[in-house]
Protein backbone atom coordinates (compact mmCIF):
# COMPACT_ATOMS: atom_id res chain seq x y z
CA UNK A 1 0.00 0.00 0.00
CA UNK A 2 1.71 3.17 -1.19
CA UNK A 3 1.02 6.15 1.04
CA UNK A 4 -1.49 8.51 -0.59
CA UNK A 5 0.54 11.54 0.44
CA UNK A 6 3.65 10.22 -1.32
CA UNK A 7 2.41 10.89 -4.84
CA UNK A 8 2.09 14.60 -4.02
CA UNK A 9 5.70 14.85 -2.86
CA UNK A 10 8.23 16.70 -4.97
CA UNK A 11 10.03 14.24 -7.23
CA UNK A 12 12.07 16.20 -9.80
CA UNK A 13 13.20 13.01 -11.52
CA UNK A 14 9.57 12.10 -12.28
CA UNK A 15 10.30 8.53 -11.30
CA UNK A 16 7.05 6.89 -10.12
CA UNK A 17 7.00 5.71 -6.54
CA UNK A 18 6.93 1.92 -6.23
CA UNK A 19 3.60 0.23 -5.68
CA UNK A 20 3.78 -1.45 -2.28
CA UNK A 21 1.61 -4.18 -0.79
CA UNK A 22 2.34 -4.36 2.95
CA UNK A 23 4.15 -1.09 3.64
CA UNK A 24 3.62 2.63 3.20
CA UNK A 25 6.08 5.09 1.70
CA UNK A 26 6.30 8.86 1.99
CA UNK A 27 8.82 11.24 0.45
CA UNK A 28 9.26 14.66 2.03
CA UNK A 29 12.25 17.02 2.15
CA UNK A 30 14.48 14.40 0.46
CA UNK A 31 13.66 11.87 3.20
CA UNK A 32 11.88 8.65 2.23
CA UNK A 33 10.03 7.07 5.16
CA UNK A 34 9.14 3.40 4.78
CA UNK A 35 6.69 2.05 7.36
CA UNK A 36 6.24 -1.70 7.70
CA UNK A 37 2.45 -1.96 7.91
CA UNK A 38 1.56 -5.54 8.82
CA UNK A 39 1.06 -4.99 12.51
CA UNK A 40 -1.59 -7.76 12.41
CA UNK A 41 1.33 -10.23 12.21
CA UNK A 42 3.80 -8.03 14.11
CA UNK A 43 5.42 -6.98 10.83
CA UNK A 44 6.73 -10.48 10.17
CA UNK A 45 9.13 -10.64 7.23
CA UNK A 46 8.02 -14.10 6.08
CA UNK A 47 4.48 -14.85 4.98
CA UNK A 48 4.04 -11.20 3.95
CA UNK A 49 5.16 -8.98 1.09
CA UNK A 50 7.40 -6.84 3.32
CA UNK A 51 10.69 -8.16 1.90
CA UNK A 52 9.49 -7.44 -1.64
CA UNK A 53 8.37 -3.96 -0.55
CA UNK A 54 11.73 -3.19 1.05
CA UNK A 55 13.58 -4.32 -2.07
CA UNK A 56 11.28 -2.29 -4.33
CA UNK A 57 11.97 0.83 -2.29
CA UNK A 58 15.75 0.38 -2.34
CA UNK A 59 15.73 -0.10 -6.12
CA UNK A 60 13.55 2.99 -6.53
CA UNK A 61 15.87 5.07 -4.32
CA UNK A 62 18.90 4.09 -6.40
CA UNK A 63 17.13 5.48 -9.48
CA UNK A 64 15.72 8.59 -7.82
CA UNK A 65 18.08 11.42 -6.94
CA UNK A 66 15.26 13.17 -5.07
CA UNK A 67 16.02 10.93 -2.06
CA UNK A 68 18.94 11.54 0.31
CA UNK A 69 17.94 9.43 3.33
CA UNK A 70 15.79 6.35 3.96
CA UNK A 71 14.07 5.93 7.34
CA UNK A 72 12.56 2.52 8.13
CA UNK A 73 10.08 2.05 10.98
CA UNK A 74 7.17 -0.18 11.93
CA UNK A 75 3.47 0.43 12.38
CA UNK A 76 1.86 -0.70 15.62
CA UNK A 77 3.79 -1.86 18.67
CA UNK A 78 6.44 -3.93 16.86
CA UNK A 79 9.30 -3.02 14.54
CA UNK A 80 9.43 -6.58 13.19
CA UNK A 81 9.01 -10.01 14.74
CA UNK A 82 11.15 -11.57 11.98
CA UNK A 83 10.00 -14.99 10.78
CA UNK A 84 6.45 -16.26 11.15
CA UNK A 85 6.71 -18.88 13.92
CA UNK A 86 3.33 -20.43 13.06
CA UNK A 87 4.58 -21.18 9.55
CA UNK A 88 7.70 -22.75 11.08
CA UNK A 89 5.57 -25.01 13.28
CA UNK A 90 3.48 -26.09 10.29
CA UNK A 91 6.48 -26.42 7.94
CA UNK A 92 4.54 -24.24 5.51
CA UNK A 93 5.21 -21.15 3.40
CA UNK A 94 8.87 -20.17 3.39
CA UNK A 95 9.73 -23.14 5.62
CA UNK A 96 8.22 -25.99 3.61
CA UNK A 97 10.16 -28.65 1.73
CA UNK A 98 13.43 -30.54 1.92
CA UNK A 99 16.87 -29.03 2.53
CA UNK A 100 17.38 -27.91 -1.07
CA UNK A 101 13.90 -26.38 -1.31
CA UNK A 102 14.23 -24.44 1.93
CA UNK A 103 17.73 -23.24 0.99
CA UNK A 104 16.53 -22.03 -2.40
CA UNK A 105 13.56 -20.28 -0.82
CA UNK A 106 15.91 -18.42 1.54
CA UNK A 107 18.12 -17.35 -1.38
CA UNK A 108 15.15 -16.21 -3.46
CA UNK A 109 13.34 -14.73 -0.46
CA UNK A 110 14.62 -13.07 2.69
CA UNK A 111 18.32 -13.18 1.70
CA UNK A 112 17.60 -10.66 -1.05
CA UNK A 113 16.87 -8.09 1.69
CA UNK A 114 20.38 -7.70 3.16
CA UNK A 115 21.84 -7.57 -0.36
CA UNK A 116 19.39 -4.84 -1.35
CA UNK A 117 20.03 -2.77 1.78
CA UNK A 118 23.78 -3.23 1.43
CA UNK A 119 23.50 -1.80 -2.10
CA UNK A 120 21.18 1.13 -1.35
CA UNK A 121 23.03 4.34 -2.14
CA UNK A 122 21.68 6.62 0.58
CA UNK A 123 22.10 6.49 4.36
CA UNK A 124 19.52 4.29 6.10
CA UNK A 125 18.15 5.03 9.58
CA UNK A 126 16.11 2.43 11.46
CA UNK A 127 13.59 4.04 13.83
CA UNK A 128 12.96 1.01 16.03
CA UNK A 129 9.54 1.59 17.56
CA UNK A 130 9.13 -1.75 19.35
CA UNK A 131 10.38 -5.32 19.41
CA UNK A 132 13.00 -6.20 16.78
CA UNK A 133 13.32 -9.95 17.03
CA UNK A 134 15.23 -12.48 14.92
CA UNK A 135 15.22 -11.30 11.32
CA UNK A 136 13.62 -8.07 12.58
CA UNK A 137 16.73 -7.43 14.68
CA UNK A 138 18.84 -8.22 11.64
CA UNK A 139 16.81 -5.77 9.54
CA UNK A 140 17.60 -3.04 12.08
CA UNK A 141 21.29 -3.97 11.84
CA UNK A 142 21.15 -3.59 8.06
CA UNK A 143 20.62 0.15 8.59
CA UNK A 144 23.53 2.56 8.97
CA UNK A 145 22.09 4.05 12.16
CA UNK A 146 19.51 2.91 14.69
CA UNK A 147 17.36 5.16 16.89
CA UNK A 148 15.25 3.21 19.39
CA UNK A 149 12.10 3.84 21.35
CA UNK A 150 12.50 3.20 25.05
CA UNK A 151 9.95 0.41 24.46
CA UNK A 152 12.13 -1.35 21.89
CA UNK A 153 13.49 -4.83 22.50
CA UNK A 154 16.21 -6.61 20.54
CA UNK A 155 16.85 -10.33 20.29
CA UNK A 156 18.92 -12.58 18.03
CA UNK A 157 16.62 -15.44 18.98
CA UNK A 158 17.13 -17.94 16.16
CA UNK A 159 18.89 -20.55 18.30
CA UNK A 160 15.95 -20.55 20.72
CA UNK A 161 13.95 -22.04 17.84
CA UNK A 162 16.63 -24.50 16.79
CA UNK A 163 17.67 -22.55 13.68
CA UNK A 164 20.52 -20.26 12.67
CA UNK A 165 20.41 -16.60 11.54
CA UNK A 166 19.58 -17.39 7.92
CA UNK A 167 19.43 -13.81 6.69
CA UNK A 168 23.01 -12.79 7.45
CA UNK A 169 22.65 -11.81 11.11
CA UNK A 170 25.87 -13.56 12.16
CA UNK A 171 27.74 -11.45 9.58
CA UNK A 172 25.96 -8.20 10.41
CA UNK A 173 26.03 -7.97 14.18
CA UNK A 174 29.70 -8.69 14.78
CA UNK A 175 30.52 -5.83 12.43
CA UNK A 176 28.38 -3.57 14.58
CA UNK A 177 29.55 -4.54 18.07
CA UNK A 178 32.46 -6.97 17.73
CA UNK A 179 32.69 -10.75 17.71
CA UNK A 180 32.55 -11.48 21.45
CA UNK A 181 29.42 -9.46 22.24
CA UNK A 182 27.69 -10.62 19.05
CA UNK A 183 28.60 -14.22 19.90
CA UNK A 184 27.10 -13.92 23.37
CA UNK A 185 23.84 -12.39 22.16
CA UNK A 186 23.48 -14.89 19.32
CA UNK A 187 24.34 -18.01 21.30
CA UNK A 188 22.30 -17.05 24.37
CA UNK A 189 19.29 -15.92 22.33
CA UNK A 190 18.43 -13.45 25.06
CA UNK A 191 16.34 -10.33 24.48
CA UNK A 192 17.75 -6.98 25.59
CA UNK A 193 16.07 -3.64 26.15
CA UNK A 194 16.85 -0.34 24.44
CA UNK A 195 19.22 0.92 27.14
CA UNK A 196 21.35 -2.23 26.99
CA UNK A 197 21.33 -2.01 23.20
CA UNK A 198 22.65 1.54 23.45
CA UNK A 199 25.32 0.44 25.93
CA UNK A 200 26.52 -2.19 23.42
CA UNK A 201 26.54 0.28 20.53
CA UNK A 202 23.63 -1.37 18.71
CA UNK A 203 21.60 1.82 18.85
CA UNK A 204 22.86 5.39 18.70
CA UNK A 205 20.08 6.99 20.74
CA UNK A 206 17.06 6.04 22.85
CA UNK A 207 13.98 8.27 22.74
CA UNK A 208 10.60 8.32 24.43
CA UNK A 209 8.06 6.50 22.23
CA UNK A 210 6.23 9.68 21.26
CA UNK A 211 9.53 11.37 20.36
CA UNK A 212 11.05 8.51 18.34
CA UNK A 213 10.26 9.78 14.85
CA UNK A 214 11.28 13.33 15.78
CA UNK A 215 14.64 11.99 16.96
CA UNK A 216 15.12 9.92 13.80
CA UNK A 217 14.06 12.82 11.58
CA UNK A 218 16.52 15.17 13.29
CA UNK A 219 19.35 12.92 12.09
CA UNK A 220 17.69 12.40 8.71
CA UNK A 221 17.25 16.14 8.07
CA UNK A 222 20.85 16.84 9.01
CA UNK A 223 22.04 14.31 6.43
CA UNK A 224 19.46 15.38 3.82
CA UNK A 225 20.76 18.96 4.05
CA UNK A 226 24.16 17.84 2.75
CA UNK A 227 25.04 17.94 -0.98
CA UNK A 228 23.16 14.88 -2.28
CA UNK A 229 25.62 13.44 -4.81
CA UNK A 230 28.56 13.72 -2.42
CA UNK A 231 26.40 12.10 0.27
CA UNK A 232 25.79 9.04 -1.92
CA UNK A 233 29.48 8.76 -2.76
CA UNK A 234 30.41 9.08 0.91
CA UNK A 235 27.99 6.26 1.79
CA UNK A 236 29.68 4.09 -0.86
CA UNK A 237 33.10 4.88 0.59
CA UNK A 238 31.98 4.01 4.11
CA UNK A 239 30.68 0.65 2.88
CA UNK A 240 33.83 -0.12 0.88
CA UNK A 241 36.27 0.88 3.63
CA UNK A 242 35.78 -2.27 5.68
CA UNK A 243 36.73 -4.65 2.87
CA UNK A 244 39.55 -2.79 1.08
CA UNK A 245 43.26 -2.31 1.67
CA UNK A 246 44.35 1.29 2.19
CA UNK A 247 46.06 1.86 -1.19
CA UNK A 248 43.17 0.77 -3.44
CA UNK A 249 40.79 2.56 -1.08
CA UNK A 250 42.73 5.81 -1.51
CA UNK A 251 42.63 5.30 -5.28
CA UNK A 252 38.84 5.02 -5.05
CA UNK A 253 38.75 8.17 -2.90
CA UNK A 254 40.74 10.03 -5.54
CA UNK A 255 38.29 9.12 -8.29
CA UNK A 256 35.26 9.97 -6.17
CA UNK A 257 36.87 13.28 -5.19
CA UNK A 258 37.45 14.12 -8.84
CA UNK A 259 33.77 13.48 -9.46
CA UNK A 260 32.80 15.74 -6.55
CA UNK A 261 35.03 18.61 -7.70
CA UNK A 262 33.26 18.59 -11.06
CA UNK A 263 29.73 18.70 -9.63
CA UNK A 264 27.83 22.02 -9.44
CA UNK A 265 26.81 21.21 -5.86
CA UNK A 266 30.47 21.48 -4.82
CA UNK A 267 30.81 25.07 -5.99
CA UNK A 268 27.42 25.91 -4.50
CA UNK A 269 28.56 24.59 -1.13
CA UNK A 270 31.92 26.37 -1.33
CA UNK A 271 30.30 29.69 -2.24
CA UNK A 272 27.79 29.28 0.57
CA UNK A 273 30.67 28.72 2.99
CA UNK A 274 32.52 31.80 1.69
CA UNK A 275 29.36 33.91 2.06
CA UNK A 276 28.96 32.67 5.63
CA UNK A 277 32.58 33.51 6.45
CA UNK A 278 32.20 36.98 4.95
CA UNK A 279 29.24 37.73 7.21
CA UNK A 280 31.14 36.96 10.39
Amino acid sequence: MTDTHANACHNPDNIPLPSLTDATLMLKERIATLTLDRHDVRNALTGTALVDDIIAVTEWINRCEAVSVLVITGAGSTFSAGGNVKDMAERSGDFAGDVAEVADRYRQGIQRMPLALEAVEVPVIAAVNGAAIGAGFDLANMADMRIASSRAKFGETFLNLGIIPGDGGAWLMQRQIGYQRAFELTLSGRVIDADEAREYGIVLEVADPEALMDAAMTHARRIAAQPPKATRLTKRLMKQAGSMELKPFLDLCAVFQGMCHNEPEHLEAVNAMLDKMARR
